[in-house]
């Protein structure tokens, strides 16, 4: 018996399997059945947010604290693909920038949408590094910019004014890219780590801010989600991306109280992991 050439075929037939579990996997949890699926990975204490629509398109927005983005990905893409359509930065904080770094050195990205403020940190010079390589188009992020993938439609809120090359020394929460989705009569409020000054500045203008999910800013921090947002927002499910047992005491019992006095259910990273939406274009699902 030729056991090496046996051998040799075990061994080609179990790379096979492994082939066509990754891709009955992957197609079992992002099939194109026309609905859309938004994953907010669970990354710790921070944010990262993965869209995939019926047409294919993927987006990433924000990359949380890490590595840990790279090993979220890799559960929910096929082995083979290293590209994304879109990568949104919502602002120049570690715990939204890091992982995009490593995004960057390894997909190969066509879109990025950022708000362009500069900031002295170590991390922020790793990201203009990243961007010159990468050579994507870059899309400066400015109230009234709009974005579409397939059915799914975008629009900036946050910032009101081109912010490009402005100096932010301290934190750039203020700068946080704010976006609402539509996707048939479902719709998504993106919001960063924006505080109540940003949430003031986006009610000023009038625009239309009713959404059935809402990311809370921040990671529930005190800061942000105040009762006058909430009820220009109405939503009726509110996710909360934190770290479990992080040393912020994210989400604050403030904004949780406010939360609950609209009703809304709240979903959290720190309690349930990755948390998984699919939207059919009316209703959603968990």
């Amino acid at each position: 018996m030729d056991w090496e050439n046996n051998g040799a075929k075990i061994c080609l037939f179990c790379i096979f399997l492994l082939v066509l579990a990754n891709a009955y996997v992957w197609q079992f949890i992002f099939s194109l059945d026309g609905n859309l699926k938004i994953i907010f990975f669970d990354v710790g204490e921070g944010d990262s947010i993965f869209v995939v629509t019926p047409q294919g398109h993927q987006i990433l927005i924000d990359g949380g604290p890490g590595e840990r983005v790279l090993d979220k990905l890799a559960k929910v893409m096929p082995f083979w693909d290293k590209s994304l359509d879109l990568v949104v930065l919502t602002h120049p904080e570690y715990d939204h920038l890091s992982g995009l770094n490593k995004v960057l050195a390894n997909y190969q990205v066509a879109n990025v949408l950022w708000n362009g403020i500069k900031r002295d940190t170590a991390v922020f010079r790793e990201w203009e590094e990243a961007l010159k390589k990468e050579k994507a188009k870059v899309i400066i992020a400015q109230a009234g910019e709009q974005l579409k993938a397939g059915m799914l439609w975008g629009m900036v809120l946050n910032p009101l004014n081109s912010l490009q090359g402005q100096l932010f020394e301290k934190d750039s929460n203020v700068s946080s890219v704010i976006l609402r989705f539509i996707y048939g009569r479902n719709s998504f409020l993106l919001t960063g780590d924006a505080p109540e000054k940003a949430e003031q500045a986006v009610i000023s203008t009038d625009t239309d801010l009713d959404t059935q999910l809402l990311k809370v800013a921040h990671h529930g921090s005190r800061t942000s989600t105040s009762l006058d947002f909430l009820a220009n927002v109405k939503p009726q499910v509110a996710v909360i991306s934190c770290g479990r047992n992080n040393l912020y005491g994210h989400p604050d019992q403030t904004v949780l109280q406010n939360l609950l006095e609209f009703g809304i259910n709240v979903l959290r990273t720190d309690l349930r992991g990755d948390i998984i939406v699919t939207a059919d274009g009316s209703n959603l699902h968990f």
